[in-house]
């Protein structure tokens, strides 16, 4: 009789952030849901991760109702799993102890079953609260020990060994779970290393611990790695639904099953019945844009080992900019910067301080500037790396960013950190006059500014779907696709929306009768001008405020950081031409000073 190998369904959490960057509407996919709990499926990964986030930054809902509904829709029966970042929670960034516990707290309240817990750095010390305080709360934690494949030519860590010190050391460290999961968000472990590391696992562990392993089909091997670990002795392994399978995602139920059939293994499912509800969930995607990089094999991933689930996040954001064409040139830096960086596992959020000191690099020179999570990353302030960081990187990290080098833990260094935790959030809900209960607070640790703009009912919505409805469709006389020739070049535009995509840029644009003639107007003013595409952040002057030069006028956001624009002159604001959560481009003017 074969093996059952039972599955968690990813398609509603890890399937849509790397399909669509996390931005997906609660209300288009619970049919879905539905369906695949009508098929008979239990075990859904359901919330956390970008997850959390992107609901407030993008989808403009609230993460705990999306829960809340998810519960109603699965099931009381449903294991419904969530992912959380160790001492991050579901932030970028690292968190007090208060906050890591009402993380848990909340998440058991709306409904979830289960948190998959791991630390990009494999740093132990950083899995210890947050696994006990998941635990208290009643919810499984399952532990991570996290993977990748190191660029060829490396070497000193994510190997076999290094995989079993680390459950060595889980195991040292006292920190309840339930399960372990070998986790691989890039999917550029290999077989072989895979295998090894199972197998090993499985003598440290007493005798029936469940054993998980999670990859992406990114660089076109999730079968055969699944394949390895399933020969090993795994319990479980996470696969997706089409649309969201395949590529940057997991590989599809289907996919696997198949690979299965005359195996001494199969699939814990009904494969009819999923099917199903398959084509009922590509039904409730239809309209989403399908970035095409999200269902590709990328055969650069065991160079730059980008995970699926930031790859699409990562490319959504450069859309937004219209920075699209820049993206080979970052892929390709990835290499250098995760060789040089101390071995972190490409997993949010090392993989988007790693995405985002590779555009650095790109846009404004080879270390030029460092992205703020890299370089605490690389100077100690997250932990231990698995190996030391090049010593000209943390160097020159120290030098560009004004910090000392650290072997302090970071979560003590949180604790004594004012501006964390959740007595800072309540007060800015105060200050705001906003309602003071345990869920707002943590949107706010968690979000920080863009949390409170949140509840003030402030943020835009920003998912991309698919429409025919174009600005100027009312006049019905603009088509979906224009050759448009200037001084004898010619430009392929393509409207979507409220963007228009010229040679493959994607721009915000308005459409208007007539001509206005104060675009064209000029004067003695100074321009401030905006220095790389990005979002208004927070404008910190008015019309008529004096800006000191060098002083800081406007706070932009571009690909997760945080940038100011700083005024050229010492002036006065004569023009504020910009509104928070805009989107401009590099070289816009944001305001004007006299």
């Amino acid at each position: 009789m074969a093996k059952k190998i039972e599955v968690m369904i990813t398609a509603f959490r890890d399937g849509f952030q790397s399909a669509y960057g996390a931005r997906v509407f609660t209300k288009d996919f619970m049919p879905a849901v539905e369906a695949a709990r009508d098929a008979g499926i239990r075990h859904f990964e359901a919330g956390g991760g970008a997850r959390y986030q992107s609901l407030y930054f993008y989808s403009n809902e609230d993460a705990f109702d999306m829960m809340d509904t998810f519960r109603e829709k699965a099931g009381p029966d449903a294991n419904l799993q969530t992912l959380a970042r160790g001492i991050n929670v579901v932030a970028l960034d690292s968190q007090p102890r208060d906050v890591i516990d009402l993380h848990a707290k909340l998440f058991k309240k709306h409904g979830m079953t289960t948190i998959r817990n791991f630390d990009a750095l494999n740093d132990v010390n950083n899995l210890v609260d947050s696994g006990r305080s998941i635990t208290k709360h009643g919810l499984n934690h399952e532990v991570c020990v996290t993977m990748m494949a190191l660029p060829p030519g490396c070497t000193g860590a994510h190997d076999a060994e290094f995989y079993a010190k680390t459950l060595d050391d889980i195991l040292a460290a006292e920190i309840p779970f339930t399960s372990v999961c070998f986790k691989d968000a890039s999917g550029t472990a290999y077989p072989s290393m895979i295998y090894e590391t199972v197998k090993a696992a499985r003598k440290r562990l007493p005798e029936g611990t469940r054993l998980v392993f999670h990859t992406h089909d990114t660089a076109g091997t999730g079968v055969i790695c699944y394949q390895a670990a399933i020969d090993a002795g795994i319990d479980q392994i996470d696969l997706s639904l089409a649309p969201c399978s395949g590529g940057t995602c997991q590989p599809d139920v289907a996919s696997m099953w198949h690979a299965l059939r005359g195996s001494d293994y199969e699939l814990d499912l009904d494969i009819e019945r999923v099917m199903v509800a398959e084509e009922v969930f590509k039904d409730c995607m239809a309209d989403y844009f399908m970035p095409p990089e999200a269902k590709a094999v990328e055969p650069l991933i065991p160079w730059s080992p980008m995970p699926g689930g930031a790859l699409t996040a990562n490319t959504q954001m450069m859309r937004d900019h219209g920075i699209m064409d820049r993206y080979p040139e970052v892929i390709a830096a990835m290499g250098e910067v995760v060789r040089l960086g101390g071995f972190g596992t490409s997993v949010t959020p090392v993989s988007q301080f790693y995405f985002q000191q590779a555009f650095n690099n790109v846009m404004f020179g080879k270390w030029e500037k460092f992205a703020d999570g890299y370089g605490k990353m690389v100077l100690g302030y997250f932990g231990k790396t698995p190996v030391p960081p090049h010593p000209e990187i943390v160097r020159r990290a120290a030098e560009k960013m004004g910090m000392e080098p650290t072997t302090e833990s970071p979560l003590e260094m949180d604790e004594r950190n004012p501006a964390k935790g959740l007595a800072p959030a309540e007060a800015k809900l105060r200050e705001e006059k906003l309602p003071i209960t345990e869920e707002n607070i943590f949107i706010v640790a968690a979000c920080g500014a863009k949390g409170i703009s949140f509840l003030k009912g402030e943020m835009k919505t920003n998912v991309r779907k698919i429409s025919k409805e174009h600005v100027a469709a009312s006049e019905g006389n603009v088509p979906d696709k224009l050759t448009v020739t200037v001084g004898g070049e010619k430009f392929a535009v393509e409207f979507h929306g409220d963007q228009a995509t010229v040679n493959g840029r994607a721009y915000d644009v308005s459409i208007s009768e007539g001509q206005d003639h104060a675009a064209a107007a000029s004067g003695s003013s100074t321009p401030l001008e905006a220095p790389m595409p990005g979002i208004v952040l927070e404008i910190r002057k008015r019309q008529g405020d004096v800006a000191q030069e060098g002083e800081t006028v406007i706070m932009l956001e571009a690909m997760k950081m945080e940038m100011a624009v700083a005024s050229p002159i010492t002036g006065t604001i004569s023009e504020i031409k910009v509104s928070k959560g805009d989107h401009v481009v590099a070289g816009q003017t944001l305001a004007t000073l006299d």
